[in-house]
């Protein structure tokens, strides 16, 4: 077997083009260097390095190993990467997604609180709808992601762990001018003849409106579609449409339209799921438990009040 010490050795000489630099890049004598590499060769049996005046190259088979070399180390360093992060949480890395509501207002606090706490730990977050996420936290490429669900539907698998954090209401969005908008209250079936924007198709949400619409009796006129809810919004304020909109999604709200509840009021469920992996990622606990924190004050304060931006004037 290949002695792992030397293969860094090997892989450092490769990669600079010669002993000298990588003597200076490894903290070692050029001597140490070359008795690496003499003792490497002599494992396999054969020449990797070609000696030349002003550097080495490598030999084919130098090339074939090098191309070994580089995964293993890889998968090794990966390994110490991950031993580092069980070791109190000085090191490693927390990949996490989040759907893009969530990622505008639970994930900030998370990541800053978890930040102050563990500044040894490298964080990144992708964003993505429920359907995109999910296989990417079952393939392992996720450690921790934020999704929804509606009742009756789940995108997660059977050996991920989920938390419900929490309920999140979906309100109507309405022109303020719109007949309607005086009532605070109204029913869905109120709706039937009215144009509506909503998420693409294929989205979770959009399909849980269509469903909604099809229990009130009519089919849904989509007029419009948009995955960024800040569009879903400028449209409602355009007067060209209706939309269901979910209260995170609403924060901020536009001054110009009417938010109304729903009298047969629906919620959208949202959780913190690991990976069936993370139990070896110690930093997803810890920020699966920041996020129960966060979503546990919230509750206790109740839900917040939605949060309007001005008008601006162009």
């Amino acid at each position: 077997m290949l002695n792992v010490g030397r293969l860094r050795v090997f892989r450092e000489v490769a990669h600079r083009g010669s002993i000298s630099a990588a003597a200076v890049a490894l903290d070692y004598t050029q001597s140490a260097v070359s008795q690496q590499i003499a003792a490497l060769e002599a494992e396999t049996g054969l020449a990797l390095l070609e000696r030349h005046p002003r550097g080495v190259s490598l030999t084919a088979a130098g090339q074939t190993l090098i191309g070994h070399a580089d995964g293993v180390l890889a998968r090794l360093e990966a390994a110490e990467e991950a031993l580092q992060a069980i070791s109190g949480l000085r090191g490693g890395r927390l990949r996490m997604a989040s759907f893009a509501s969530a990622g505008a207002t639970l994930m900030p606090r998370a990541i800053a609180e978890f930040r102050a706490a563990y500044p040894g730990v490298e964080l990144s977050l992708a964003e993505g709808e429920p359907e995109e996420i999910a296989p990417r936290l079952r393939g392992g490429e996720l450690d921790l992601a934020l999704l929804f669900e509606f009742e009756g539907e789940s995108v997660l698998g059977e050996r991920t762990r989920s938390v419900e954090l929490i309920e999140d209401p979906m309100f109507l969005a309405l022109p303020p001018e719109h007949r309607l908008a005086a009532r605070r209250r109204l029913e869905l079936a109120d709706l039937a003849g009215e144009a509506w924007v909503q998420t693409s198709a294929s989205s979770n949400c959009a399909r849980h409106v269509v469903r909604r619409c099809h229990a009130a009796g009519f089919e849904p006129n989509v007029a419009f579609e948009s995955d960024d809810y800040q569009t879903v919004q400028g449209l409602v304020a355009a007067g060209v449409g209706v939309a269901l909109i979910p209260r995170m999604a609403l924060s901020p709200a536009r001054d110009d339209i009417a938010v109304r509840t729903l009298a047969d009021g629906t919620v959208r469920s949202v959780i913190a799921a690991t990976a069936p992996s993370a139990r070896l990622v110690p930093s997803a606990g810890a920020m699966l438990g920041i996020l129960e924190a966060i979503a546990a004050e919230d509750q206790t304060n109740g839900a917040p009040a939605l949060r309007r931006t001005p008008r601006r004037s162009y």
